[in-house]
């Protein structure tokens, strides 16, 4: 099958790459507006035909699939012209700018018998994989929490704040995860420069069952960390996405609460035990979202990074921004059907 890229600015080289790979799949073109960018693009894929009218993608009946990577504000615009163009749709992250906007995409993808996927990439990743695996097995119990930083210095943008810029990520990993939808949210963040978009931000997600979620996410850090902390009550993992052989170690430490009854002055019980570091297999999370996006299409499966897991992204950032905007306030979650 053939498929279009939309827009070669920071992750299209990556798309163009990947699709490129997949058995089955061709690029057949890179749509961008910026002749810059068409130039890089054909510097990196002169094989690859360039261009810059959107309108001459959606009358080729050859390309059976868009890939998106435009800014958010863009995205609703140009997958519904696909969409009505008979064209599956991959969208980056996040899915739209609102709720309204990615409940029409779905509509529309459902009445057309369209693929409509999210590109939350890192749910391909072998680690995050590995995590879902563990808490499967119910290896570490039931999660009580999770705690993830998210932070570096820039890329400041200038359409959507730290939220819909990083957390995402986070909140696409804690969908797949979680058992369960979160059931409220709170956000506070600050703006340190004349946009009112802000730059760092702390993000609570709270889940049935007294469970927490918790995002710091920032673009103003000295360092760069990428760092998830998972806890169930058997055993917790830490995830850090920057070390390249050691991603996971799952800890055998924990408490347990000591019964009023045999109370002196404690009142839990701590255990620590040993340390694992489970093999994380090396392969590149985008070549197996390109291969998820191809076979959907080809099956009619719903992908992993489907629409549904895009829409609750978008409902969670947009009760977050409400939030900010209102001094941290707690945001009750509701969610369209998709």
């Amino acid at each position: 099958m053939k498929i279009a890229i939309i827009g070669y600015g920071y992750w299209g080289p990556n798309l163009v790459r990947n699709f490129n790979k997949t058995p089955g799949c061709e690029v057949a073109c890179i749509f961008d507006l910026n002749e810059k960018q068409l130039n890089r693009a054909n510097k990196a894929f002169p094989d690859i035909k360039l261009v810059n009218n959107y309108d001459e993608i959606l009358q080729d009946k050859s390309i059976t699939a868009v890939a998106i990577a435009t800014p958010v504000f863009t995205h609703f615009k140009l997958a519904k012209q696909a969409m009505m163009h008979d064209k599956h749709v991959l969208l980056e992250k996040p899915m739209t700018a609102s709720v309204v906007e990615a409940t029409e995409l779905i509509e529309i993808a459902k009445n057309r018998g369209l693929v409509l996927m999210v590109d939350h990439t890192y749910l391909y990743t072998s680690a995050v994989e590995k995590i879902k695996e563990i808490i499967d097995s119910g290896e570490i119990g039931k999660i009580k929490y999770i705690d993830s930083t998210r932070i570096n210095l820039g890329l400041f943008q200038t359409d959507v704040d730290v939220l819909w810029d990083l957390a995402p990520h986070d909140i696409s990993i804690c969908s797949f995860l979680m058992k369960e939808k979160p059931i409220a949210v709170q956000a506070v963040g600050v703006s340190h420069i004349d946009n009112d978009l802000e730059n760092i931000a702390y993000l609570t997600l709270h889940y049935p069952g007294n469970r927490i979620a918790h995002f710091n996410c920032s673009w103003v850090s000295p360092v760069k960390i990428r760092q998830m902390l998972i806890g169930g009550d058997k055993k917790m993992i830490v995830f850090n996405d920057l070390e390249t052989t050691e991603k996971l170690k799952i800890y055998d430490k924990g408490y347990n609460v000591i019964p009023e009854s045999d109370r002196d002055k404690l009142l839990v019980d701590y255990r620590i035990g040993d340390i694992q570091i489970p093999k994380i297999p090396q392969s590149e999370a985008l070549a197996g979202m390109a291969k998820d996006f191809v076979n959907s299409i080809e099956t009619g499966n719903m992908p992993r990074s489907n629409y549904q897991s895009g829409l609750e992204v978008v409902t969670i950032l947009e009760a977050a921004t409400y939030s900010m905007k209102n001094k941290g306030t707690e945001v009750e979650l509701t969610y369209a059907n998709a």
